[in-house]
């Protein structure tokens, strides 16, 4: 484990310059005072690396000085090959060049360690996208990535969910982040973090400022932010309902944020898929349980009587529309008058989104 940790700081500090040692600790999940002794041990074995102390100190290697380690292990090499879908590297112009890397890397492989590496990069294959999430927009992620490489301001016109109209911001950019399959650009505007979700940028443009970010704050620190903002907003509307045991995994799949499942009533059995099943969910509105309208007789709202009464005014307004005549007068227009749709729970609360 020793020899590991003293490969690692020698990569970082090639890769990252000075470094400060409580840095180095927090990364290789260690203390400061064994960082010391690493940069002991390493100077020791005649690697020219050296300490300083004080507000701007760090750990650094004299000006110069590279080593090249090819020697990775067999799980090492394997690793690499467990890549995300192209598509990631597609968006940013970047699939032929990591074509290009991993053909190098496996060059440089030891040579027993080669076939190993070959077969996972045939038998392992991570995609990013949720099964019948169809097509996504196309995004142009040029403009914000010439943004983020170039530590410039961005000016862009970003339209809302349900808005109309584009909004134009200047924004300082920490750079992007990919979550299941959909692009986000994670930046500040008027210091304060804000997620642009990356198909909803109308029109970007990269300005002659300097970028104008909180010091000392980093793109994963931001993200971590906003993820839990979203993740953990406020309580909306809390639903009980029940569902049939045959239809809850399918509920689970398409409701976007899990329902809370009771335990199972005693004598209640897995072999008894018409058993009712007690579930909780949370909607950001009231009319936002209409959603549940999707799983028909399979699934009765219980409480708050408010949520009833929504889910069974959309029954009777769904039930009316197909009581009538294909094509009669004034038919379209009625249905243009319905209530609009309403994000389920797992959707509401996140503005990039």
């Amino acid at each position: 484990m020793k020899a590991d940790r003293l490969l690692s700081i020698l990569l970082l500090l090639q890769t990252r310059g000075r470094v400060a040692a409580s840095e180095l600790a927090e990364r290789l999940e260690v203390s400061p005072r064994t960082i010391y002794r690493d940069v002991e041990a390493l100077s020791a074995a005649g690697v020219p690396v050296y300490a300083e102390r004080g507000r701007n100190g760090g750990i650094a290697l004299l000006p110069g000085f590279r080593t090249d380690v090819t020697g990775l292990t067999s799980d090492e090499a394997r690793a690499l090959f467990v890549l995300t879908a192209q598509g990631t590297h597609a968006a940013l112009g970047l699939d032929g060049a990591l074509g290009s890397a991993l053909r190098k890397v496996m060059a440089a492989l030891p040579a027993p360690h080669r076939p190993a590496a070959e077969l996972t990069s045939r038998r392992i294959l991570v995609d990013p996208d949720r099964w019948m999430s169809g097509p996504r927009t196309a995004v142009d992620l040029d403009t914000l990535h010439t943004a983020v490489f170039t530590d410039c301001r961005l000016r862009i016109r970003y339209r809302h969910s349900g808005a109309t109209r584009p909004r134009t911001y200047t924004v300082d950019p920490y750079g992007l982040v990919a979550k299941a399959g959909v692009w986000y650009l994670v930046a500040d505007e008027k210091s304060t973090p804000r997620l642009f979700r990356a198909e909803r940028v109308a029109e970007a443009a990269v300005t002659d400022e300097p970028v104008r970010r909180r010091a000392g704050v980093e793109l994963q620190q931001v993200w971590g932010e906003l993820r839990s903002r979203v993740e953990n907003r406020p309580q909306g509307v809390r639903v009980q309902a029940r569902i049939r045991r045959s239809r809850l995994d399918l509920a689970v799949r398409i409701l976007g944020s899990p329902p809370l499942v009771s335990p199972p009533a005693p004598g209640d059995t897995d072999a008894d898929p018409d058993a009712w099943v007690p579930i909780e969910l949370t909607y950001p509105v009231i009319g936002g349980v209409r959603q549940l309208l999707q799983f028909g007789a399979s699934l009765e709202v219980l409480d708050p009587p408010e949520a009833r009464e929504e889910v069974a005014r959309g029954a009777a307004e769904i039930s009316a529309l197909y009581a009538e005549p294909t094509g009669e007068p004034g038919r379209a227009e009625r249905r243009s008058q319905a209530p609009e749709q309403h994000e389920g729970p797992g959707q509401a609360g996140e503005g990039a989104r």
